[in-house]
C-alpha cells in the first residue's frame, strides 16, 4: 500500500490540539483538564478507524454492508408501492409515465424519487427494525458492549456510557429515554455528556438514508459513516468533561439501568410510531430550513457580486467555516467549500448538508475531503435541534430543565467539535487507508 502523508495530515493533528485547545479555553474549572480521557478519546478514535479502515477483513466485510441498505430499501419500496401506488415506487412511475428528453444529449430524463414518499418511509422502517433488534437483544448488547469500554476506558457512570454507546444508534431524544430514571439523580458533567454524545452522532434511522445521499459521490458511504458516528462517541466525551469537568466520584453517580418493550409486537409498532415522528419532523424541519433559505439568498442576491460571485448564505458560511476546516485537514482550496457544508449544517440541519455534500460533483471535491466533511456534519449539532433536545429531554426529567437550559449552547459547540475531530482523525490518517 502506498503511504502518503504530509503538511495536510499534518495540519489534522494540529487541528485535534487547537479544538481542545478552545474547549480547554471554555472549561468552568481550567485546573481540571482531562488529558487522560483526552489522550484515551483520540485513542480509539484512531483505533476505530484503523481497524475498520486498515484491517482488509473488516473493511470487506463493511463494504459488504452495503446490500444490508440495498435491501431495506427494497423492503421500503414494497411498503411504500402498496400504500401509495405508483407515487411510492419511482422505479414504477419511470417505467408508467412519459419520462422528458434531455435536448443536450437525447437521453431520457428520468424523474427523481418523491422525497416524503420514497425516500423518508425508509426512516420507518429502520426504526421498527431496530426497536425489535432491540426487544431481542441484539442491539442491546452490541450497545452494552461499547458501554463497557467507555466505562472501563473513560471512567463513565454506567446510565451515562450506556446512553453514549445508544446514541450511536438512537436519536439524541430516544437515546435518554433508555436511562430516564437515572437522569435526576445525574451531575452536571453526566447531563452534559448525555446532551453532548447527542449532538455529535446521529441515529441509524437517519444515517441509512444519508447513505443513500452520498452513494453516487462516494465509494461505499455506510462503513464511513458508521465509523464516524462511532468515532464522534468518545470525542464527544472527551470535549464534554473538557468543557464541564466531573467532580463527583464515579461510586457515588447513576448505575446502569435497562429498558425492555412488552413484547416483539409493542416493539414494532412503537419503533413505527416513533419513524413516523421522526419522518414528520424532518418534512417540517426542511420545508422550513429550505424556505429560509431561499428567502436569506433572495435577499442576499440584491446586494452586487462580491469577488464575481452573487452572495448566498452558503458562500458566507463557508468564509466563516473555511479556518476551521482548513485546520482539521481540508486543503486550502477546497476549505470554503467545506465550510459551507458544516455552516449550512450548523445553521440549518445536517439533512440539508448532506443533500448539499452530495450535489458537489466528484470532480469538484477530492474523495479526501468529501470524507472529511461527512465526518465533520455527521452529527445533530445545529440551531433547531436545541429547542428539540431541551424539548425532549424536559419531558422525561423536568425537574433538570434548568441545567439543560443552561448547557444548551454549550452543547452546540460541543457537538460541533465532536464531530469536527472525527473529521481531523480521518485527515490526520494517510489518504490511501479511505480510499474506495
Amino acid at each position: 500500500m502506498n503511504i502518503e502523508w504530509g503538511w495536510d495530515n499534518a495540519r489534522a493533528f494540529l487541528g485535534i490540539l487547537l479544538i481542545y485547545g478552545i474547549c480547554w479555553g471554555l472549561s468552568e474549572s481550567k485546573r481540571k483538564l482531562p488529558w487522560r480521557i483526552i489522550l484515551g478519546a483520540t485513542a480509539i478514535q484512531v483505533m476505530f478507524a484503523l481497524a475498520l479502515y486498515g484491517v482488509p477483513i473488516l473493511r470487506i466485510g463493511l463494504e459488504n454492508a452495503g446490500v444490508v441498505v440495498d435491501q431495506l430499501q427494497a423492503a421500503s419500496r414494497a411498503g411504500t408501492d402498496f400504500v401509495f401506488g405508483w407515487v411510492g415506487n419511482n422505479q414504477v412511475a419511470n417505467q408508467t409515465l412519459v419520462t422528458q428528453v434531455d435536448p443536450a444529449t437525447g437521453t431520457p430524463k428520468f424523474l427523481p424519487p418523491l422525497f416524503f414518499f420514497q425516500i423518508l418511509p425508509l426512516i420507518i422502517v429502520v426504526a421498527a427494525l431496530s426497536a425489535i433488534l432491540w426487544h431481542w437483544h441484539v442491539l442491546r448488547w452490541v450497545t452494552k458492549g461499547f458501554a463497557f469500554v467507555f466505562s472501563k476506558t473513560m471512567g463513565l457512570g454506567g446510565a451515562t456510557s450506556l446512553a453514549v454507546s445508544a446514541n450511536v444508534f438512537m436519536g439524541m431524544t430516544e437515546a435518554p429515554v433508555l436511562i430516564k430514571p437515572y437522569i435526576p439523580r445525574m451531575t452536571r458533567s453526566e447531563i452534559f455528556i448525555v446532551m453532548t454524545a447527542g449532538f455529535a452522532t446521529i441515529a441509524g434511522s437517519v444515517l441509512v438514508i444519508y447513505v443513500t445521499f452520498l452513494a453516487p459521490v462516494m465509494a461505499n458511504p455506510l462503513p464511513q459513516l458508521l465509523v464516524a458516528s462511532l468515532m464522534a462517541a468518545p470525542a464527544a466525551v472527551a470535549v464534554a468533561l473538557t468543557i464541564v469537568p466531573e467532580t463527583i466520584n464515579i461510586r457515588e453517580r447513576a448505575s446502569e439501568p435497562d429498558f425492555e418493550y412488552h413484547s416483539t409486537m409493542d416493539a414494532f409498532a412503537t419503533g413505527a410510531s416513533d419513524g413516523m415522528k421522526i419522518v414528520l419532523n424532518i418534512a417540517t424541519m426542511l420545508i422550513a430550513a429550505l424556505a429560509l433559505l431561499y428567502i436569506v439568498n433572495a435577499i442576499l442576491g440584491a446586494i452586487p457580486p462580491v469577488l464575481g460571485e452573487p452572495l448566498s448564505l452558503q458562500r458566507m458560511l463557508g468564509w466563516v467555516f473555511a479556518p476551521l476546516m482548513y485546520m482539521i485537514g481540508v486543503p486550502m482550496e477546497e476549505a470554503a467549500k467545506a465550510g459551507s457544508i458544516l455552516g449550512v449544517k450548523t445553521v440549518l440541519t445536517e439533512f440539508v448538508a448532506f443533500i448539499d455534500l452530495s450535489a458537489i460533483p466528484v470532480n469538484e471535491m477530492s474523495d479526501r475531503t468529501r470524507r472529511i466533511v461527512a465526518n465533520a456534519v455527521c452529527g445533530f449539532a445545529n440551531f433547531g435541534s436545541v429547542g428539540i433536545l431541551i424539548g425532549g429531554l424536559s419531558i422525561i426529567a423536568p425537574e433538570k430543565r434548568e441545567v439543560f437550559l443552561s448547557l444548551a449552547w454549550k452543547t452546540l459547540v460541543a457537538g460541533t467539535f465532536a464531530t469536527c475531530l472525527s473529521g481531523a482523525i480521518v485527515g490526520l490518517l494517510p489518504a490511501s487507508l479511505f480510499a474506495g
